[in-house]
């Protein structure tokens, strides 16, 4: 039978794709400085190989051959996002993939070496060539899958979404944000000057805050038993869903960044963890694009994390680990801080979906050809000023170097980060209307009902639906951006 071939293929991709996965995040973690090049070879080498096997001729033949054989209901869709996937791999030559992972791997290392040194005109040729490599992908994307550039690339990340239905809600969201900033400011300036903030003590040893957040992640789920915790430049969540591994950065300082980090990287590894594991090595088991892989990230984050509920029961722990005792009054206003600042991965969640516009705007305007890298650091401090009244133009390392995703090659990703925003946000609501006390749950650090709902409405879905088909089913309603406002106008408005 041709399905049981493009099963047994299906197995033989899942290990390349294993191997690929451990080693992309060792080299993050762990790998020695001087093994990069080398590294960076082994992974193209096995990037290219795993393209060619997956595009292999027959391939199109046993797809065709296999959706004439009686198969199941679940087979049949199997099939479906199997050939979803198969064109969008087929439109990309191999030699085009090996030469793509081996310009953006040293576009990514050069990056974590010249961004913690400004430099910008050491680092912009680097990313030129990533941005070239990244119009040829969008330009044969586009042509094999009938879409212009932009939602080409975005298919990647979020089958299903597109410029025309995203980029309206996003721009109503910005004016809604650049208006509702200065109302929550006021808001925060009004209670601080009632009840000043109360400082954090400054002494919090990497260590204690590592348990600190190996306890948080169990207590929502986590397998400890299938994935790690460890150190990155920039916190991700990588690996593979028998073996998740997140990072984190840490500052002795102050614990709460670590603290959301990990939480939110606990979110992403409790949807690879819930995925169908029997369809693992097909398609269909892989999670459903960035945006929903977001919005469960978010949705531990900031409707569990920054919930004033969970922190009812998350206090006392914290005093466990790190030895201070606080009052909800005391920490409420460190968790629901609003501040402008420049940095994404640091900003609270009114201020964050501006920075996450922002960068939306400007990739796309890279895409198209409107704008050139050696013009973006100019460009991105226009907006930064317009959006949040702050400057970076002396600052590119907290500008157009900020972030790894654009050396990385990862254009039409940064819509995710919003979009999950608020399908975080809409599950939330469709959890409250089935279990109104599900925040009460958190007070006492039970958090099985919102993991059961999670894992029977999206988590064990797989990719058997797009992006907007899996909100509508999840939620009874598709994207709706109502919810993420009033979450936003009732934690951070009058």
């Amino acid at each position: 039978m041709s399905f049981e071939k493009l099963d047994q293929l299906g197995r033989r991709i899942e290990a390349l794709d294993h191997a690929l996965a451990i080693l992309g995040a060792d080299e993050a973690t762990h790998m020695a400085v001087g093994g990069g090049e080398a590294r960076a070879e082994a992974m193209a080498s096995l990037a290219g190989m795993r393209h060619r096997m997956a595009t292999a001729p027959e391939i199109g033949d046993w797809i065709v051959a296999a959706e004439a054989e009686a198969l199941n209901e679940e087979q049949a869709a199997a099939l479906r996002e199997f050939r979803r996937d198969h064109v969008n791999l087929t439109c990309l030559p191999p030699e085009f993939v090996e030469r793509q992972t081996r310009t953006r791997m040293r576009c990514e290392q050069l990056w974590r070496e010249l961004r913690t040194r400004n430099d910008w005109a050491g680092f912009q040729p680097a990313l030129e060539g990533v941005v070239t490599m990244v119009r040829e992908e969008a330009a044969m994307r586009a042509g094999a899958l009938g879409l212009d550039p932009y939602d080409a690339l975005m298919e990647q990340y979020d089958p299903g979404n597109r410029l025309a239905d995203v980029s309206p809600v996003l721009e109503e969201l910005k004016g809604f944000l650049v208006d509702f900033v200065p109302q929550a400011l006021a808001v925060q300036e009004e209670r601080l000057a009632k009840t000043p903030l109360k400082p954090l003590s400054g002494s919090y040893p990497v260590e204690k805050q590592r348990d600190l957040g190996l306890a948080m992640m169990a207590a929502v789920g986590f397998d400890i038993t299938h994935g790690s915790l460890s150190v990155s430049h920039h916190p991700f969540c990588g690996g593979v869903p028998t073996d998740v591994r997140i990072t984190t950065r840490y500052r002795s300082t102050e614990f709460l960044s670590s603290l959301m980090g990990v939480l939110h990287e606990t979110g992403h590894a409790l949807y690879e963890q819930g995925l169908p594991r029997a369809w693992s090595h097909w398609p269909l088991g892989k999670a459903r694009g960035m945006a929903i892989h977001e919005s469960q990230s978010l949705f531990v984050e900031k409707q569990i994390g920054r919930n004033p509920a969970f922190w009812t029961w998350a206090l006392p722990v914290v005093e466990r680990h790190l030895g201070e005792s606080w009052t909800l009054d005391d920490i409420l206003p460190h968790v629901h801080r609003v501040e402008r600042g420049l940095i994404r991965v640091d900003a609270d969640e009114v201020t964050y979906p501006l920075h996450v516009i922002l960068r939306f705007e400007l990739e796309q305007d890279m895409v198209a050809g409107r704008l050139e890298v050696a013009d973006l650091p100019e460009a991105w401090d226009a907006k930064m000023q317009a959006y949040l009244g702050l400057s970076t133009i002396d600052t590119p390392a907290d500008g157009p170097m900020q972030d790894v995703h654009w050396p990385a090659a990862a254009f039409g990703y940064f819509p995710s980060y919003t979009l999950g925003a608020m399908i975080a946000a809409q599950q939330w609501a469709a959890i409250e209307r089935e279990h109104p006390g599900a925040s009460e749950d958190f007070t006492r650090g039970h958090f099985d009902h919102v993991n059961d709902w999670r894992r029977a409405h999206v988590w064990s879905q797989g990719s058997r639906w797009s992006t907007p088909e899996l909100i509508e089913r999840a939620t009874g309603e598709p994207l709706n951006a109502d919810h993420f406002r009033r979450h936003l106008q009732a934690r951070y408005g009058a």
